[in-house]
C-alpha cells in the first residue's frame, strides 16, 4: 500500500466530525476515494476508479465545496513527517534522505488523481476538475494546494513529447469541425462557409492532440499562406476573396491561436504548436521566408481607460482620446481618425514595450509570442475593425516575427533578462507617446 493511501485511513475515524460529515454525497464520493488508494485499488483500479469519479461528478455545488475543503483540511502531506524528513535531510544530504523527503511532501490527492486516471475519460475527468477548481480559488483560496497537485500531473502528462499534430481541413469529421467553431477565441468563426474559406488550400488550420483525448483538440492555429506581411484581418477572414496557389507563397501568417480546454490554462501547447507548424510548413513550402503574426492587443483599451482615470498622473490630452474612444462610431469621422492614429499607434507602442507586468509585458499576447522567440515587428493601424478588435485595442494590430535564425536567441534573451526584441521604429514611437503620459505607467 502507498505511504499516501496509509495516511487516508489513518483519518477515515474523523470524516464523519468534519463538515463532509454533513453531506452523505460527498461523504460516500471520500469512501470511493479511500477504496481506490487502499490496496483494492492496485488490483480492480479501473473499476474503483469509474466508481469514485461516478460518485464526485454526482456532487451538487455545496457538497463539490465540502469535498475540496476535504482534500485540503485532511489529504495533505504530514506536517510531522515534512519536518522530520527535512530536517534528516539537512543533516545529511544523501539520496536516501532526499528521496524520503520528497515521499514526504507528496500529498495524499496525487496518487488519488493518477489512479483516478484510470477511470474511463478519467483524463477529461481530471481536466475538468482543475477547471472547476480554477474557478473557485478566489473563494477558496486553500484550494490552491489540490490545484497545484493536479497541475503537477497534467503538466507531465501533456507535455509535447505525447502531443500529436494534425491539420485540421473540411474532410475532418464534422464533431471536430463543430469544436473548431465553439473554440475559436480571437476571430469568431460566422458559419459553415467561413470555415470553409478558412481550410482551403491557401490557408492552414493545425490542432494538438493528446492520445487520452483523440477527438477534443487541445489548442489550434489558423494562417494564411501570403506574398506579403498582412497588416489587416480583414482580407484574410474575407470568405469570398479568391484562393491563390499556395506554392507561390513567401509568408505565412498565424492570425488566430486558441487554446481549448480551460482546465489546461497555463499549461504551454502554444510554443509547441507554433514551433511544429513552421517546421511543417517550411518542409512543405519551401519558399516560404516569413512566419509572422496578426495578433490582438488585448489590453491597449484596458490600459488607456485606467490611465485616463489616473488623473493626478495624466495628460489632459490622454484623458480626452479615452473619452473619445467610448463614442459610438467614432472610427466614422475620417479627419478624426487621421488624429488618433497620430496618437493611439505611438499610445501603443509604448503599452506593449514599457507597460508590465512584474518584469514581463502586461499584454497577454506579446507574453505569448516574445516567450516563444519572436520579435515586435510592427503595428498596423485599424488592422483589425471588428467590433471585439475596436474594444480590444481601437483596432490596432500587432505582427510578431518568428525570425528561423533568432528564435532560441531572442528566447533566451527573454527568459533570462525579459529583452524585449522590437523594431527601432516601435521604440522610436514608445518615445513620443511619452508626452501623454506624466509620472510614467502605473505598475
Amino acid at each position: 500500500m502507498p505511504e499516501s493511501a496509509d495516511a487516508v485511513h489513518s483519518l477515515s475515524a474523523k470524516r464523519q466530525s468534519t463538515s463532509i460529515g454533513k453531506r452523505p454525497d460527498a461523504l460516500r464520493a471520500i469512501e470511493c476515494c479511500e477504496a481506490l488508494l487502499s490496496p483494492r485499488g492496485e488490483v480492480s483500479g479501473a473499476s474503483l476508479a469509474n466508481r469514485a469519479l461516478a460518485a464526485y461528478q454526482s456532487l451538487n455545488r455545496s457538497s463539490l465545496d465540502a469535498f475540496f475543503d476535504f482534500l485540503v483540511n485532511e489529504w495533505s502531506p504530514d506536517v510531522e513527517n515534512v519536518r522530520r524528513s527535512s530536517d534528516a535531510y539537512l543533516d545529511e544530504p544523501s539520496s536516501a534522505n532526499l528521496v524520503r523527503l520528497q515521499r514526504a511532501v507528496e500529498s495524499p490527492r496525487q496518487e488519488l488523481f493518477r489512479r483516478l486516471n484510470l477511470a474511463r475519460n478519467g483524463t477529461a475527468a481530471l481536466v475538468e476538475i482543475r477547471r472547476c477548481l480554477l474557478h473557485g480559488l478566489n473563494d477558496h483560496p486553500a484550494w490552491t494546494a489540490i490545484e497545484a497537485d493536479l497541475t503537477l500531473l497534467l503538466r507531465s502528462w501533456f507535455n509535447g513529447g505525447f502531443l500529436e499534430l494534425r491539420r485540421i481541413d473540411m474532410g475532418t469529421r464534422t464533431a471536430l469541425l463543430k469544436k473548431l467553431m465553439k473554440y475559436e477565441a480571437v476571430h469568431r468563426i460566422r458559419g459553415w462557409q467561413d470555415l470553409r474559406r478558412r481550410l482551403q488550400a491557401d490557408r492552414r488550420c493545425f490542432a494538438l492532440f493528446h492520445p487520452t483525448l483523440a477527438d477534443e483538440p487541445l489548442a489550434f492555429v489558423e494562417l494564411a499562406l501570403t506574398s506579403e506581411l498582412s497588416s489587416t484581418a480583414e482580407p484574410l477572414l474575407d470568405e469570398h476573396s479568391p484562393v491563390r496557389d499556395p506554392s507561390s507563397s513567401t509568408c505565412a501568417i498565424f492570425y488566430s491561436i486558441s487554446s481549448c480546454h480551460e482546465g489546461l490554462r497555463g499549461i504551454p501547447f502554444g510554443n509547441i504548436l507554433i514551433r511544429r507548424v513552421v517546421e511543417q510548413l517550411g518542409a512543405e513550402f519551401p519558399r516560404l521566408k516569413v512566419f509572422a503574426t496578426l495578433s490582438p492587443v488585448p489590453g491597449f483599451r484596458q490600459w488607456l481607460t485606467a490611465m485616463a482615470r489616473e488623473k493626478t498622473r495624466t495628460s489632459t490630452d490622454l484623458v480626452a482620446l479615452a473619452a473619445l474612444l467610448e463614442r459610438p462610431n467614432w472610427f466614422e469621422d475620417a479627419a478624426r481618425v487621421v488624429e488618433l492614429k497620430k496618437a493611439l499607434v505611438p499610445l501603443c507602442a509604448f503599452y506593449l514595450l514599457q507597460v508590465k507586468r512584474g518584469q514581463e509585458p502586461a499584454d497577454p499576447v506579446a507574453r505569448f509570442h516574445l516567450g516563444n522567440g519572436a520579435r515586435l515587428a510592427r503595428l498596423n493601424w485599424f488592422g483589425d475593425p471588428s467590433d471585439a478588435g475596436l474594444q480590444r485595442s481601437a483596432g490596432v494590430t500587432a505582427n510578431y516575427v518568428y525570425g528561423l535564425s533568432e528564435l532560441e536567441r531572442n528566447h533566451q534573451a527573454y527568459a533570462t533578462h525579459h529583452t524585449v526584441r522590437a523594431s527601432r521604429k516601435l521604440y522610436g514611437l514608445a518615445r513620443d507617446a511619452e508626452s501623454y503620459i506624466i509620472g510614467g505607467c502605473p505598475a
